[in-house]
């Protein structure tokens, strides 16, 4: 018992510290920070940082319309249908602890933080029990995009959380567990469905290599799925969610209207369009990178036989080659867990310790600078209190 509680606390050091650190030099409203100009704005810059102060909006009105219009007219109220609702849900539920609205959404994305590092511990154990923890380490602060938006108002630590709660529910098969965590990644990110469709292909894949085997017998029988109906709470819930959009803006299908959110596009890898308007730069040669290091970790998965880590990359993958928007990095991020646990040899060698020492200033930095711009311009925050 000594040992788990420990453990568990060595977690939220890792979790919390660099958060702490990142913040830091706003807290502070320094002018400068290894030569990089930081906005005087204190903790504001790190609340308002895309898309947080959008979450506020819906914690607080839970997309009434005209409760939104009240607030913030500068969008139409169906815009919001694409921020789902469970992150909101925890920013109100944190802000009833006699919390400001802008307290809340940064502490549930530090809580979520926590959540999500802990579960992918619980993966990297079953992997290596003895470097485990040094991996958690890794995945505190790496990819870097990730520290940047566990440590702002994101739903991201949330969604992963779910999606990494849902897989060690999964290998244990306790599929109902997994199912409702799936559900709450659903119900977390529109990319939820992603992980759903990823089961389902760690559970046809056998059976389609096995297929030419297989003579007078069904591809696949009731008594064979049953066990896995639990997963089948994931689509509901997003059916559920897509019913409470109708009743709540008379629109079923509101996220699919909500104008230029969904990124999507034919024929793949449409981000390297610099006229694309939500790419706009010429400058992408790390997205390339970012294709091989994921592709490769995939293969690496599939080597090692772990099958449904490399289902749940490889849908994840497939999707983004599809996705123009400059943030790539941000896309593949619930791929990024099961990426660093196909690397687990690699990432827990002495080399690449001694190359995190190395790193770490500029992942550092890196974060710094991205958060000090990423902000939106608020110049009144009377709506988000």
């Amino acid at each position: 018992m000594r040992t788990n509680i420990r453990t568990l606390i060595l977690i939220i050091l890792l979790s919390i510290i660099p958060t702490l650190l990142l913040w830091a030099p706003f807290f502070l409203r320094l002018e400068k920070f290894w030569n990089i100009p930081l906005p005087q704005a204190g903790m504001a810059t790190i609340v308002s940082n895309f898309d947080g102060p959008l979450y506020i909006l819906v914690a607080k009105t839970f997309y009434d319309s005209h409760a939104i219009q009240e607030l913030f007219a500068n969008l139409p109220s169906i815009y919001f249908a694409a921020h789902f609702p469970l992150f909101p849900l925890t920013i109100n539920a944190i802000s009833k602890l006699t919390l400001d609205y802008p307290y809340a959404l940064i502490a549930s994305s530090s809580l979520s933080s926590i959540f999500a590092i802990y579960y992918f511990y619980l993966l990297a154990k079953n992997q290596n029990s003895r470097e485990a923890l040094f991996l958690t380490f890794v995945f505190a602060v790496f990819p870097a995009r990730w520290l940047i938006v566990r440590s702002i108002g994101s739903p991201e630590p949330l969604f992963i959380g779910a999606i990494l709660a849902s897989v060690y529910y999964f290998q244990k098969k306790k599929y109902i567990t997994s199912g409702i965590f799936g559900a709450l990644a659903q119900l977390t990110k529109s990319a939820g469905i992603l992980l759903f469709f990823a089961y389902l292909l760690f559970l046809i894949l056998p059976k389609i290599s096995r297929f030419p085997l297989i003579k007078n017998q069904p591809f696949f029988s009731f008594s064979h799925l049953r066990k896995y109906y639990g997963l089948l709470i994931i689509p509901f819930s997003l059916i559920l969610l897509f019913a409470f959009y109708k009743l709540r803006m008379n629109d079923f299908f509101a996220y699919f209207h909500t104008g230029d959110n969904i990124h999507l596009f034919f024929p793949p890898f449409q981000v390297f369009n610099h006229s694309s308007p939500w790419v706009g730069t010429f400058w992408l040669e790390e997205i390339i990178f970012i294709y091989v290091l994921a592709a490769f970790g995939i293969i690496r998965l599939v080597k090692r036989k772990l099958y449904l880590f490399a289902s749940i990359a490889g849908v994840f993958l497939l999707s983004i080659i599809f996705v123009a928007h400059r943030d790539i990095s941000r896309y593949i991020l619930p791929a990024a867990p099961f990426l660093l646990l196909s690397y687990f040899d690699i990432l827990t060698s002495k080399e690449f310790k001694i190359v995190l020492v190395f790193i770490i200033i500029p992942i550092y930095l890196f974060s710094l600078s991205f958060i000090s711009q990423n902000t939106m311009p608020i110049s009144n925050w009377t709506p988000y209190l």
